[in-house]
């Protein structure tokens, strides 16, 4: 019970890595609040299981590409849980692309979701707790691609390069408020954002021959490391970078 009764927050919590990381700081004793756009369903599902666990739950709905979206998700949190104790800013798209043609408002989307967002959300649950006066923690996650290049994805690694850098300096200017501010670079984790691209056979062989562990990842393998980052056992831990990647990056040569 790493968390226990503490209450995060938790951006693209409907499905996948957020979803996942729910379930397990519920597991933890966490009360949830998650966010996600238009995806009622999957929250309901997120929550129940949360529920399940013997833990309390909300959604909220709204864009996170919105700074009003940061403050109404924050106040609701409060409104409910009466603190934040933890961010998770997960939320985030990847439409691949080639580069040479694509449009500016792929470009301009894929920004304004992971990297505005994540300093929206960032902002708003900071002042939170610094007005609360006991600290807090901010996990982002960001990706091995914040470190390595992709041919279809040069509209998204530079946001989560961005979301790395945004946890770096945020740990220089939160710390003196006692807000620990980390990132989470996962690698290849099946989820919705490429499944399409992994369903050839042959690339998702290519893809699970790279890796040291001899599998992509899962979206359950991020939740111990957040929980990690967000618990106490990580408490002279911040401006950190945290590789969740089954050894990729190191076997890249």
């Amino acid at each position: 019970m790493l968390l226990k009764d503490k209450v995060v927050l938790i951006t693209g919590g409907s499905r996948g890595i957020g979803a996942a990381i729910a379930r397990e700081v519920a597991r933890q004793g966490a009360d949830v609040a998650i966010n996600s756009h238009d995806d009622d369903e999957a929250a309901q599902a997120v929550l129940t299981d949360v529920e399940a666990l013997g833990r309390r739950g909300i959604h909220v709905s709204g864009d996170v590409a919105l700074p009003e979206t940061a403050a109404a998700f924050t106040e609701a949190a409060v409104d409910a849980f009466g603190r934040v104790d933890v961010l998770v800013s997960n939320a985030g798209i990847c439409p691949f692309h080639a580069f040479l043609d694509m449009p500016v408002e792929t470009l301009k989307r894929t920004m304004e979701v992971n990297l505005h967002g994540a300093w929206f959300m960032t902002q708003a649950a900071a002042n939170q707790m610094v007005k609360q006066g006991d600290g807090g923690a901010i996990v982002a996650i960001s990706s091995i691609s914040a470190l390595v290049g992709g041919e279809f994805q040069t509209h998204y690694t530079p946001t989560k390069a961005g979301v790395h850098s945004l946890m770096q300096s945020c740990a220089i200017a939160l710390g003196k408020h006692g807000i620990r501010c980390n990132s989470v670079l996962p690698g290849t984790i099946l989820t919705d954002i490429n499944k399409d691209d992994l369903a050839d056979p042959e690339k998702r062989k290519y893809m699970e021959g790279r890796i040291p562990l001899g599998r992509l990842g899962q979206p359950e393998d991020i939740g111990g490391a957040v929980v990690f980052l967000a618990s106490d056992m990580a408490a002279y831990v911040t401006g950190a970078a945290l590789l969740v990647d089954g050894g990729a990056f190191v076997n890249l040569q």
